[in-house]
């Protein structure tokens, strides 16, 4: 199947208030955020003609900007609007949101105190984030060369577009050697995320995942904490070592984009996708359809 590139693509786009017909959605090459790093993001799957906790991702790229020390020119509830706006003008009930703010070209310098912040909003298909014949078996991850950042050093609790950058790096590697995607440590040595995704770990029925007050708090994270406690699943909030991934049988990662999804491997440790990890995938399924 040919990739169709992004930039050439039939739609709209919003861009600052406006939209823009998708191929026409352009900025200029001495933007701030493509030299510096200075831009946000939100990943949100609409299900059914609804934005999955949307207010929740408004707010947080709200938030996220303030971390890198600029401010939204339009308010969450603008945001939430224009979003429902752009799935509607693309005419799409099943789709993938990505808002995106960014610092634009008035100054090109360290120093952004004269920049613009702008904002736009694309959204387009995206079926499955992983094969859905792979999903269910589990997909397979090998170790990360890179690290999940020190807080002193990055703002690690924004959705940054700069600090991907390693992500990208380590999911090419993986896919390049066969895998699916790569587990990555924090920067003292603990089991961190995913190049996309937060983790979770089961060991005799109760579900173990790392802190993540120096990583981001993922949406679906949260949400998949939630369900598992409302089917009396004790969830448990700590720090882990590599190796104690051998004391445990499942494995499972959250993300908008990849929802609910079964791990079978991660470097040398092997899991096997069990009624846990498969019951909230199907649990969170119905969640995000409206049919629990």
């Amino acid at each position: 199947m040919a990739l169709v590139p992004f930039d050439d693509r039939d739609g709209w786009i919003w861009m600052d208030g406006d939209f823009v017909p998708w191929r026409e959605a352009k900025t200029h090459v001495l933007t701030h955020a493509l030299h510096y790093g200075s831009s946000v993001f939100e990943g949100e799957r609409m299900y059914g003609g609804e934005i999955f906790k949307l207010t929740e991702h408004s707010e947080r790229l709200a938030r996220s900007a303030n971390l890198l020390d600029f401010e939204l020119p339009y308010s969450v509830a603008e945001i939430d609007q224009a979003c429902k706006d752009t799935c509607a003008r693309m005419g799409m009930e099943d789709a993938y949101v990505r808002p995106l703010a960014y610092l634009g070209p008035e100054q090109v310098s360290v120093s952004a105190l004269n920049n613009k912040a702008h904002v736009a909003i694309a959204v387009w298909d995206w079926p499955s984030y992983f094969d859905p014949e792979i999903k269910r078996k589990g997909i397979r991850l090998e170790w990360a060369k890179w690290r999940r950042p020190d807080p002193m050093t990055a703002p690690t609790t924004a959705k940054a577009s700069g600090l991907y950058m390693i992500c990208t790096m380590s999911k090419n590697a993986a896919e390049k050697r066969g895998f699916s995607d790569a587990m990555m440590l924090d920067w003292r040595g603990y089991v961190a995320e995913a190049t996309g995704a937060n983790v979770f770990f089961v060991q005799d029925g109760v579900i173990h995942t790392p802190d993540v007050t120096h990583i981001l708090n993922g949406i679906t994270r949260q949400t998949v904490i939630d369900l598992a406690k409302a089917r009396g699943i004790e969830v448990v909030v700590r720090h882990i070592r590599p190796e104690e991934l051998s004391t445990f049988s499942e494995c499972f990662l959250t993300g908008s984009a990849a929802e609910v999804t079964p791990v079978s491997e991660i470097g040398e440790y092997r899991f096997t996708p069990g009624d846990l990890s498969l019951g909230l995938m199907e649990a969170y399924g119905r969640l995000v359809r409206r049919q629990a």
